[in-house]
């Protein structure tokens, strides 16, 4: 099996920097199941590629009990796919062999570890076990274009129909460890069957490689399952571990548990957001609204009291927040009139969905610093371009009032899981290209007790399409 990545970076030798691997040089690696060999087919200031070939011993499988363990025939350890197709043997082959890129480590250019680069992969063989859609349904929303070729069962007998087997290209614009860490986890998920004892060990693998792009997945449920061969008892770990929680902040909860504020503890500053979020919807004469990232719904609550609303909309990435918002609101329970009134859907902010068009408006309540900010530009065209609501509310914390926490460290972030955290000048920089770009204006709005050399701690920004 063979999987070569280029890339047309200048000065594209860096990729050797990059994979701790020389051009000059083939290296070769014994595995328990065969051979591995890391070598360039190409290497310029152009483009420069760098392949991974996988030579499988069907033997050695059978020696060390690392067959294919599905239904088969009393033959099947010795006569199978395995010595020709990407599985999870090629995830353990670039664990090993690109080791420091993954765990982003470059001692010769370290800048180049969180450089985006054009990338293009080129994987022969992936299976995928549910076919053409499954494979474009991984890869897709994480921003790769996908080319596809399908091979027949058997040319001499096209009756047989297609396999499940495909020649896949890749391309995108990442981080060569994201681009790695989507690898590893992705081709053993596709091919649905891993060759080693899954255990708590592997929860802990998948949370590692899957930390900022697989909790907002859309196929984030399916992937922990296939990548842990549906065991039962880890993949319910594996989905507690890898659920975004709704964050709930009494001025930022993580920081503020030691900060006795007496004015925020009477309205925490969630509670304010959704208020003043609620205010600006109503002010809008909005009657159909769509909640972005809508948590446990508490938002979703406040617009049901309100009858000016009559098509209210809850979206998330995670399939236990929407759980836990149908249980907050009672949706069980509640009159069908009102349950006409309300939906809750499961998507991500990242890719196109036809869902969210036709909506008055739309509230993005302290979501977008939960996004990588190499993936804004497309959160960007999911609501501005796509969906493009005729207003958006969009919080954020300000970066400028962490000093106002005292027991928040100097350049730290109030939550673990905020990718970025923005200054009033870059929040309203970003706010005002978006709003040229997609024919909108835009004005913002403090929210929370506003301290005169550092703002509020929340910053608000309402889009209104021009008319």
């Amino acid at each position: 099996m063979l999987l070569t990545i280029t890339t047309t970076h200048k000065p594209a030798t860096d990729l050797g920097y990059i994979m701790h691997k020389h051009p000059d040089k083939l290296q070769s690696f014994d595995m328990s199941f065969g051979k591995m060999h890391v070598f360039y087919p190409e290497s310029s200031e152009e483009r420069s590629t760098i392949a991974l070939l996988l030579d499988v011993d069907p033997i050695a499988l059978v020696r060390d009990h690392k067959g294919p363990s599905g239904e088969g025939f009393a033959l099947e350890h010795y006569v199978n796919d395995r010595p020709y197709v990407a599985s999870s043997f090629m995830s353990v082959a670039i664990s090993k062999a690109f080791r420091s890129a993954m765990g982003g480590i470059c001692k010769d250019k370290p800048y180049l570890v969180d450089r985006v680069l054009p990338l293009e992969v080129n994987i022969q063989v992936l299976p995928s076990r549910g076919g053409e859609a499954f494979l474009r349904s991984l890869f897709e929303p994480l921003g790769y274009q996908v080319e596809l070729k399908r091979y027949e069962l058997d040319p001499q007998f096209p009756e047989w129909g297609m396999s499940r087997y495909f020649s896949v290209t890749l391309r995108n614009e990442l981080k060569m460890k994201d681009l790695l860490a989507h690898l590893y986890v992705l081709i053993p998920v596709l091919d649905n069957d891993k060759h080693y004892w899954i255990s708590e060990h592997e929860v802990q693998k998948l949370e590692e490689k899957g930390n900022g792009w697989l909790e907002q997945h859309p196929e984030k449920e399916l992937i922990i399952k296939r990548y842990l061969k549906n065991v039962g008892a880890f993949t319910r770990l594996a989905k507690s571990r890898l659920s975004e929680e709704e964050i709930i902040d009494n001025k930022e909860e993580e920081v503020s548990s030691n900060d006795n504020v007496k004015e925020e503890r009477k309205i925490s500053l969630h509670q304010q957001r959704l208020n003043k979020a609620l205010d600006e919807l109503k002010l809008s004469g909005a009657q159909s609204v769509v909640d972005l990232g809508c948590g446990e719904g508490k938002l979703l609550k406040l617009l049901m009291k309100e009858a000016q609303f009559n098509n209210i909309v809850g979206m998330d990435v995670s399939y236990r927040t929407l759980e836990n918002a149908k249980s907050r609101l009672n949706y069980e329970r509640i009159p069908q009139k009102q349950k006409d009134r309300l939906g809750l859907i499961h998507g991500s902010l990242t890719y196109r969905d036809k869902r969210l068009k036709g909506f008055d408006a739309a509230a993005v309540i302290e979501v977008i610093e939960h996004l990588d900010l190499s993936r804004l530009a497309s959160f960007e065209r999911v609501v501005f371009e796509s969906a493009r609501p005729l207003t958006v509310v969009i919080t954020t914390p300000n970066a400028e009032y962490n000093v106002k926490y005292e027991s928040l460290n100097e350049g730290a972030f109030r939550h673990s899981d905020h990718r970025f955290e923005w200054t009033r000048a870059e929040f309203e920089k970003w706010a005002s290209g978006i709003a040229t770009k997609y024919n909108y204006e835009v004005r913002f709005e403090p929210i929370g007790d506003w301290d005169v050399e550092v703002g509020a701690p929340s910053q608000m920004g309402v889009f209104k399409i021009k008319n």
